[in-house]
């Protein structure tokens, strides 16, 4: 521990701050943050007991990243990511080993936030990454720890997501780009306004083959907004759609992989996702110190998923005319019928799944900047209504493989793995936080929730009475939260905090909770007995500094920290070692795990640093992420399915690095020229579904990018920016897998998902 002290007192990383309303945000001027989803209050940065990690319109631009989840995993404290889809729209964010990934399955644990909208889909509690255009993002905060006033899921943290208005963003802007993998973007962005009205639209097409094999994606995003100002209120009518076509193969046999890194081993594997959003914001002043505002909003998913996938099914060994399972049960379509072993149905599996989710609901809430005995105040309070129906359907088509390992269509379908499940959920939230200054330097801050959750669940295909989907289930609970900050000095500030929040157990979840009767995730679910919610319970505490004018020039920001949050009743996906299928299991409840650490971080902006002609920006950050099993239970082996081993207290947690460190470096060059280079270790992580940590995990890797653009005018720019600089073969993401039934000999067993190799764009920005 001595050495990792040493190596990150150096470090720091600014406090987070967030635009006050309709201001582009800027890092140096603005010194507040929202307290809320809705972000229409704010409090100075100082007072906050947590360091909140901020984005702007302007650092994604300069950036090029091609999606928010692209830039938080290049640049902030504490994220790293999974690419465990292989597709750039669809990355698995982790933030202090909690997960914000649109893959049904995992334990999500980060609330996610458009305008105040909750994004988390609600039958899973995943986050679809690819629905939000980036250059609709005005700005982004992530908050950390389990702050209560967010909700349900934040567990480990919350991302804030503000869309820009004609207000925010009064420019017209067309970007076009292309290069390798034959990717090429195009994005038309448009924002006025005459001060008392406004608009902002941004549309946006993303097309690429894709660098494995039959990984093709495309998406059409549509966001836009129309916006009133008054003297006192404001009001903002906010539209967004898409229409994504998304192809990510996935991990594949590392003894496949070793033969060729763009291979697959079986596809397609395909997403596409089709939504519609509508928000209705508004805000009004009441008095100088006393504003209300609030939010309406109608949101509609549908999502598909076609899966294409090696086979449990075989020919009877008692009848080799008929098709069994691998407890030689003889498999029956869905008309009863007995499947006869042909070679049509032989070798290969359609998993399908269709999710039709809506959801409607709002916000309202008061803030109040009195004084309070003569001292300052800033106490909000509000209330939240959610309602969400989901309609959810999956099937299993039986199939052969080709000579490529895609998979062929017979039109017969497996009776047993047919689901067709209706929910509804209905949430409320009431929660307060509140800002007390005891004295100039000294805050108090207090805030809580109470969340009220009902979820009901009707199968709509019953196989077996005994086993229906039926149920009713209902959570609640009060969350606390407290923290005290201390300005010791002009430039250093302490801080530190206690925070509690829960997730309920999803619907997808709860469907899928029968160790009896294990599911296939996502494909079929089984009788669900009760899951209890998790409770997170985080500490935190730390120093954070502003040497502003550095040697007479510049600023320095720095933070360190420390965090600690134990999640009770944690929930994961246990592998069933009695059914021999390593893809088969159930959800659990498996008592407590820990996850704490240290984050160190600097941000030194320097003017004219060798030249009057130059600006230079440097930041770095650093974490030690220790996740871990504080209760034990049993598992299934992952080198031999049909062996249960045990997990124990101390266990690493699957996925889960223990070092991350960033660093960027840029330059600004006659107010026309920037280049800048970024840099990433991702320390060594177990495999998923070795919570018992029997194998050797992945290994660490550094990665490098780097981007540069040309302003020729003030309204044309040419850019470029090139990935994995030195052409690192690594694997970000591991998982264990049967690949000797579709490649004799591959019996290693463990699946990797390979990072890109070296990429680079070029393009051109022309604004108005």
């Amino acid at each position: 521990m001595r050495k990792i002290m040493c190596a990150i007192l150096p470090l720091g990383l600014a406090a987070g701050v967030v635009s006050a309303k309709d201001q582009p945000l800027d890092l140096g001027i603005i010194d507040v943050v929202g307290v809320t989803p809705l972000q229409s209050n704010g409090v100075a940065a100082s007072k906050i007991p947590a360091n909140i990690q901020t984005v702007s319109s302007e650092q994604l631009e300069k950036s090029q990243s091609i999606t928010l989840a692209d830039y938080i995993s290049r640049y902030l404290g504490s994220v790293h990511i999974n690419e465990a889809q292989n597709n750039p729209l669809q990355p698995d964010i982790s933030y202090r080993g909690f997960v914000a990934s649109p893959l049904l399955g995992l334990p999500q644990g980060l609330s996610t936030y458009v305008n105040g909208v909750r994004f988390n889909e609600p039958f899973g509690d995943t986050v679809n990454w690819d629905l939000i255009p980036e250059g609709a993002i005005d700005s982004m905060a992530l908050y950390p720890g389990s702050n209560p006033v967010y909700g349900l899921n934040s567990l480990g943290g919350a991302i804030s997501i503000k869309t820009k208005t004609g207000f925010s963003a009064p420019n017209h802007e067309l970007e076009v780009y292309g290069g390798s993998w034959d990717r090429h973007s195009e994005e038309l962005s448009s924002g006025w306004n005459n001060g008392t009205w406004g608009y902002f639209l941004d549309l946006h097409h993303f097309e690429e083959d894709g660098w494995r094999d039959f990984s093709p994606t495309k998406a059409d995003q549509a966001f836009g907004t129309l916006s009133w100002r008054g003297d006192k209120g404001s009001l903002d009518l906010t539209l967004g759609g898409n229409d994504n076509n998304m192809k990510g193969n996935g991990a594949a046999p590392i003894q496949l992989q070793q033969q060729n890194r763009a291979a697959v081993f079986t596809h397609p594997d395909q997403t596409v996702t089709r939504m519609f959003f509508s928000e209705l914001a508004g805000s009004y002043d009441l008095a100088d110190d006393v504003e209300v505002s609030g939010n309406a909003y109608f949101r509609q998913n549908r999502i598909q998923t076609f899966n294409g996938d090696n086979s449990n099914y075989a020919a009877c060994a008692a009848d080799p005319t008929l098709l069994c399972d691998q407890d030689e049960a003889i498999v029956t379509d869905i008309n009863s019928n007995q499947v006869l072993a042909d070679n049509s149905v032989l070798g290969a599996t359609n998993n399908t799944s269709q999710t039709y989710m809506r959801s409607r609901g709002g916000t309202l809430q008061t803030a109040f900047a009195q004084d309070l005995f003569k001292h300052k105040n800033n106490l909000t309070v509000g209330t939240s209504y959610d309602y969400a129906e989901v309609h959810f359907g999956s099937d299993t088509e039986l199939g052969s493989l080709t000579d490529t390992r895609g998979t062929t269509q017979s039109g017969i379908f497996v009776d047993e793995s047919k689901v067709r499940l209706h929910t509804n959920s209905s949430t409320v939230g009431v929660f307060l936080t509140d800002s007390f200054s005891i004295t100039d330097d000294l805050t108090a801050t207090v805030a809580g929730r109470y969340n009220y959750s009902h979820i009901n669940m009707e199968d709509k295909y019953i196989k077996d009475p005994l086993k229906t989907l039926d149920g009713a289930h209902t959570f609640e609970r009060l969350n606390p939260s407290a923290g005290l900050t201390y300005q010791i000095r002009d430039n250093l500030n302490v801080y530190g905090s206690y925070s509690e929040s829960a997730r309920a157990p999803t619907p997808m979840e709860l469907s899928c909770a029968d160790p009896t009767a294990p599911c296939k995730l996502p494909n079929s679910f089984v009788s669900d007995p009760p899951l209890q919610q998790i409770v997170a319970k985080s500490w935190e505490g730390g120093f954070r500094g502003d040497l502003d004018k550095l040697l007479g020039k510049g600023d320095l920001k720095w933070n360190l920290g420390y965090f600690n949050t134990i999640n009770h009743n944690d929930i994961i996906f246990r592998r069933d070692a009695s059914s021999g299928i390593i893809s088969q299991g159930y959800f659990s409840n498996v008592g407590k795990t820990r996850r704490y650490g240290i984050e160190a971080a600097t941000t030194v902006n320097y003017p004219q640093l060798f030249s009057r002609f130059d600006d230079w920006h440097f930041s770095t950050n650093y974490t030690y992420l220790n996740a871990r099993y504080m209760d034990g239970f049993d598992i299934q082996n992952p080198l031999n399915p049909a062996q249960a081993i045990p997990v124990v207290n101390g266990d690493r947690i699957p996925g889960i690095p223990e070092h991350i460190y960033k660093a960027n470096l840029s330059v600004d060059l006659w107010k026309r020229v920037s280049v800048g280079v970024d840099g990433t270790y991702s320390g060594n992580k177990y495999f998923r579904g070795d919570e018992a940590n029997t194998t050797a995990p992945l290994s660490g890797y550094w990665l490098f990018n780097a981007t540069a653009e040309y302003k020729v005018t003030k309204n044309f720019a040419v850019f470029g920016k090139v990935n994995n600089i030195f052409d690192k073969n690594y694997n970000s993401f591991g998982v264990y897998g049967q690949a000797n039934e579709v490649l004799p000999g591959f019996d290693d067993g463990r699946f990797v998902s390979p990072g890109a190799p070296r990429a680079g764009w070029i393009g051109v920005r022309l604004s108005i």
